[in-house]
């Protein structure tokens, strides 16, 4: 009590300077606000934007601790130093080994994202003379979610500088910005630093080092970093792989995708990727926490859902109707059953923990419905028609963020017309 006391007491002492809004920031993350309001009437509820952002964070942490898993995994799979994990739970997988690997690199990812995206929301805060508003709480955790696990620390420490200011303080803060934070963060990255952001040798920590091992003669027949999406965008494509005899076999990247990862690794995430893309089953059971405590809006969730799937049926329909033959470059993911999109890459993950975020969503009812719907259209299309970079989900949030207010600008007119309607009718 006595520490609650001083602080309170240092509060008042930095009421009305300059460095208030820094610690009120620090101030109200450790306590409930002291001041309590006796006249008027008010609404009372048990909620409020800092808890609203740590029940998404909490939604979150599952995929975080596996990604870090899975990091030590396909790491230690890449290089031959373990077999292939026997499912889910396989021995091979929940080890000691992964977790400290995991940790020491998916670890100073979540702190550069917070420390130096905490910094410029202080920063602003001080300069503006506003109060530190906990939008960033969640962006923190998002982006080391979204990003490769061996992305450089600088580059993303500048990209979260760019994300910030350009993504939402120049908009006015937290309620303000019309894009979301964490996919602005994201599309800086894959522009500024496309190598880094898409190809083989990204997705999984070593992957220079065992190209590195192959070149000097060992003998490793494990994944090679590439993602899945990576795999069906170069289906038809020959791939020389070393067999279990040492000699070389030539197959093609279809074959190979399907020698290595079955549907079951798919959905449970034991795939390369970003660090908390991969696990569909986690990701489904943090979509199912958002909904029940009524943070995640179901209607975006599955909108997008049946956006993603009916662009996938489009495309299984091109195929079948022979309109496309195998010497396309589209072919892979056009022929992929359109199911097989929900697990394959980062749709899940986007439609659950970035289109629904409430300040960059459309708000209205029927407005939700079409705009996840179109974000889930269009992600399935950027992914088939860009075999450059396989995922298009981002992308697609990001410009429905920008369309998400017209949605609602013709959402609300429509319903103020047959309001009208009803009316002239009722007076005639």
């Amino acid at each position: 009590m006595g520490l609650k006391s001083n602080l309170h007491n240092l509060k008042e002492k930095y009421k009305g300077k300059k460095m208030a809004p820094a610690f009120n920031a620090l101030h109200t993350f450790l306590y409930l606000p002291n001041e309590t309001t006796h006249n008027g009437t008010h609404i009372k509820a048990a909620d409020d934007l800092k808890r609203t952002m740590n029940t998404v964070i909490m939604a979150l942490v599952p995929c975080l601790i596996f990604g870090m898993f899975n990091a030590g995994y396909q790491h230690y799979l890449a290089l031959g130093e373990i077999e292939a994990s026997s499912g889910f739970l396989g021995s091979t997988f929940w080890t000691w080994d992964n977790l400290v690997l995991g940790v020491w690199q998916v670890l100073p990812l979540v702190i550069v994202s917070y420390g130096v995206g905490l910094a410029v929301e202080f920063l602003f805060a001080v300069i503006k003379g506003h109060e530190v508003e906990e939008g960033y709480l969640v962006t923190g955790m998002l982006v080391p979610l979204i990003v490769p696990v061996d992305i450089p620390l600088w580059m993303l420490a500048v990209a979260v500088v760019f994300g910030v200011v350009i993504g939402k303080e120049v908009f006015g803060g937290t309620g303000m910005n019309i894009l979301n934070p964490a996919l602005t963060i994201r599309a800086f990255l894959f522009f500024a630093y496309p190598t880094w952001m898409s190809g083989d040798k990204v997705w999984v920590h070593g992957a220079v080092e065992r190209d590195q091992m192959i070149a000097a003669g060992e003998n490793l027949d494990a994944i090679s970093g590439e993602t899945l999406l990576g795999y069906y965008a170069k289906a038809g494509q020959e791939l020389t792989v070393t067999g279990a005899n040492g000699a070389e076999v030539v197959t093609t990247y279809a074959d190979r995708a399907a020698e290595l990862y079955s549907l079951s690794d798919m959905f449970w995430g034991l795939i390369p990727g970003s660090v908390g893309e991969t696990s569909k089953f986690l990701i489904i059971i943090g979509a199912l926490f958002l909904i029940l405590t009524k943070i995640g809006s179901w209607r975006i969730i599955v909108s997008t859902l049946i956006g993603a799937l009916t662009m996938g049926l489009i495309f299984n329909g091109v195929v079948d109707a022979g309109w496309i033959g195998e010497s396309s470059k589209f072919y892979g993911l056009m022929s992929v059953p359109f199911w097989q999109h929900l697990i394959i890459g980062s749709i899940l993950f986007g439609a659950v923990y970035m289109a629904t975020d409430p300040v960059t969503a459309s708000q209205t009812n029927k407005g939700k419905w079409i705009y996840g719907f179109l974000i889930g259209f269009i992600s399935i299309m950027i992914r088939v028609f860009n075999p450059a970079y396989p995922e298009g989900v981002f992308l697609a949030i990001l410009l429905m963020n920008v369309f998400a207010p017209t949605i609602d600008h013709y959402v609300v007119q429509g319903n103020v017309k047959r309001r009208m309607k009803r009316l002239k009718v009722k007076t005639a």
